[in-house]
């Protein structure tokens, strides 16, 4: 018996319609303040706004009792829902926003990683969903706390620290780079 399911999971903090405008992850480019589309959020008291995740889908198939999986992750930013107030920033805050975007893509490699290295069952849709639902909270509470930490990009020193962890975490997962 054939059995076939695809499941795609958009991962982010605000959700975009589904047809979205989207740039990929490139560790050769780097965010700059043309990628900012959005209108900027007159009420928050932040100058910039970075909109990213990780989109996900896979698909499986059980034949003669063994079960094959394929999948795409992929790491994302949303042009059109992120924002900067243009006479408020500067090639620093524009430093602090791509660290989201890397943030997202070191998630999005630990996602790799995990279906990688995950024996599933013949049956493997809630054991998948709990891998994203787990990266997926962590990946939030990593970006909650480097903005918590950087003061959203105001405390110099601690933002350094948090630029070079997120370089040396993205070099320890970089097998699982797109």
């Amino acid at each position: 018996m054939k059995i076939l399911a695809t499941f795609l999971f958009i991962l982010f903090s605000v959700s975009p319609e589904g047809d979205a405008i989207k740039m990929q992850w490139d560790e050769n480019r780097q965010l700059t303040w043309k990628d900012f589309r959005g209108q900027p959020d007159q009420g928050h008291s932040y100058v910039a706004s970075t909109n990213s995740g990780v989109s996900f889908s896979f698909s499986y198939k059980v034949k003669n009792g063994k079960m094959t999986m394929e999948y795409q992750v992929l790491c994302n930013f949303y042009p059109e829902l992120s924002w900067y107030k243009p006479d408020l920033v500067s090639p620093y805050i524009l430093k602090h926003e791509q660290t989201h975007f890397d943030i997202s893509e070191l998630y999005a490699r630990k996602l790799r990683k995990a279906m990688e290295e995950t024996s599933f069952s013949n049956s493997p849709k809630d054991e998948v969903n709990k891998i994203y639902q787990n990266l997926e909270n962590a990946r939030r509470e990593l970006q909650t706390k480097y903005d918590f930490e950087t003061d959203h990009s105001k405390n110099e020193p601690v933002e350094i620290q948090w630029r070079r962890f997120i370089a040396k975490e993205l070099k320890q997962y970089e097998r699982w780079k797109s």
